[in-house]
């Protein structure tokens, strides 16, 4: 008996080991080549044209939620969380945005590395550098569980360059 009660917990563990390892990938859809190319690419930090201050707050906002760039700026942001709790600033599509919130809302202690995107404690700073590439819309949001459904996002217009 106790030795099929330790193979079922070697086994449980063994699958929520690889669950993680999955988990921690690419998120689900995540940031590969093509997403990049949507929502822009890291940037070079000596390249910023600007610096944009961005508050993160337990109310489950961001301040400024509606920024605008122009087409070709690499942008600074430099990111507050005002709150207790944990906030993130995620940079993508809306549809990678919505796909990576259902991976977090199963996996909510998931960690990020990825440059489009920050994760801070309460009262912790961060920052993105980001150039945006493409006209368009870039949004952005926090995926904490529970704070995108709660209204916590927001958008980068980014209007072409008139060459």
């Amino acid at each position: 008996m106790q030795h099929t009660l330790r193979s079922t917990a070697l086994a449980a563990l063994m699958a929520l080991a690889a669950a993680g390892a999955f988990a921690s990938g690419t998120h689900a859809g995540g940031h590969g080549h093509d997403a990049d190319e949507a929502i822009g690419k890291p940037g070079v930090a000596a390249k910023a044209t600007r610096t944009i201050n961005v508050d993160m707050t337990d109310s489950m906002r961001f301040t400024p939620a509606d920024i605008t760039v122009k087409q070709g700026e690499t942008v600074r942001f430099v990111i507050k969380n005002s709150g207790q709790i944990k906030h993130e600033l995620v940079l993508g599509t809306e549809k990678e945005l919505k796909e990576h919130y259902e991976v977090m809302k199963k996996n909510p202690e998931m960690e990020h590395a990825d440059p489009n995107m920050v994760t801070l404690a309460g009262g912790k700073t961060g920052e993105i550098v980001w150039q945006f590439t493409k006209a368009g819309k870039v949004d952005f949001g926090c995926l904490q569980p529970g704070h995108y459904d709660a209204g916590m996002k927001g958008a980068v217009k980014v209007t072409k360059t008139g060459k």
